[in-house]
């Protein structure tokens, strides 16, 4: 249902973005990263609300590394990658910057608290605004559907509820399921979170970029997964903060904060070495074998 959401949501988002001639480039960096992170803010919101606070952050910190070390690891295993000029000067800083400070507020106290949430919130749309105002001056090359300027605003509504729906019941069914996986087994919630509903949540932008590999479309926007891990943080943790404050668990601190940190700086190490601009095959298994590597330590430990 999660994936059926996501796919409705990035078509009407893109949808009504055309209709307001809203540029190519925009719609890849903001609306499309922030519609695919809305399973992920779903699953987050509800969860603090539903007192599992743990799936929460984990699901945050497990997606962000689930989209560099599975999802980028195996589109570039499938096929070579371009990695744009703007990864270098624009995505990756912010992506690092939001990461490095997420961390700087949960290491002060082991709590997000509202007003650091607040604080990322407030950045995301600085970032955001930011990226409006120069796209007059940037050209995106990312490929749009040319048929959704003919959608009608009737379809696009639709479209809005049926994502709105799923995505709500299918973020209920993953934290309900997961909460009871992790009672049965006795792992803890953060483990469970942190690997099967990170995975979850990280399907829509799977599932997108399998596709475009299959249709061999030209090279696949690094920049989109990147932007889709800086919304994780500034939007799904800020306004689930806001709502209520998270408790963050040691481990999370001592392990899965700093193995994102470190998806974070092997992705830059692999996009510049040995040869830039490029994601080979190669460099896809490095990354999707630390990948394995992390989800096996998570559950050992």
């Amino acid at each position: 249902m999660l994936v059926v959401g996501g796919e409705f949501i990035v078509r009407s988002s893109v949808a009504l973005s055309l209709k307001f001639n809203i540029s190519k480039f925009v719609i890849g960096m903001t609306v499309v990263s922030f519609a695919t992170s809305l399973p992920e803010l779903i699953v987050s919101v509800n969860a603090a609300l539903n007192n599992s606070p743990s799936i929460a952050i984990n699901n945050v910190i497990g997606s962000n590394i689930a989209n560099i070390g599975l999802v980028l690891g195996l589109i570039s295993i499938l096929g070579k990658i371009t990695v744009d000029n703007y990864f270098y000067k624009r995505d990756w800083p912010w992506m690092f910057f939001f990461s490095l400070l997420m961390w700087f507020f949960i290491s002060q106290d082991s709590v997000l608290q509202k007003y650091e949430g607040l604080i990322l919130f407030l950045i995301l749309i600085f970032f955001t605004l930011t990226i409006i105002k120069k796209s007059n001056y940037l050209d995106f090359k990312g490929s749009i559907d040319d048929e959704l300027l003919k959608t009608s605003n009737f379809k696009i509504f639709i479209w809005l509820i049926i994502s709105s729906i799923t995505l709500y019941f299918g973020s209920e069914f993953l934290v309900d399921g997961a909460v009871n996986l992790a009672k049965q087994i006795s792992i803890s919630e953060a483990v469970i979170s942190v690997t099967i509903v990170a995975i979850g949540t990280s399907v829509p932008e799977l599932a997108a970029s399998l596709v475009a590999i299959a249709k061999k479309e030209e090279g696949i926007s690094v920049g989109n997964l990147i932007g889709s891990n800086i919304y994780n943080i500034g939007s799904v943790l800020g306004i689930t903060a806001m709502i209520k404050e998270i408790p963050i668990a040691e481990e999370i601190i001592q392990r899965d904060i700093i193995w994102m940190l470190i998806f974070a700086l092997i992705v830059i190490i692999l996009a510049i070495i040995p040869r830039k601009n490029y994601l080979t095959s190669l460099k896809g298994l490095i990354m999707f074998s630390m990948y394995l590597y992390f989800i096996y330590i998570a559950f050992v430990q």
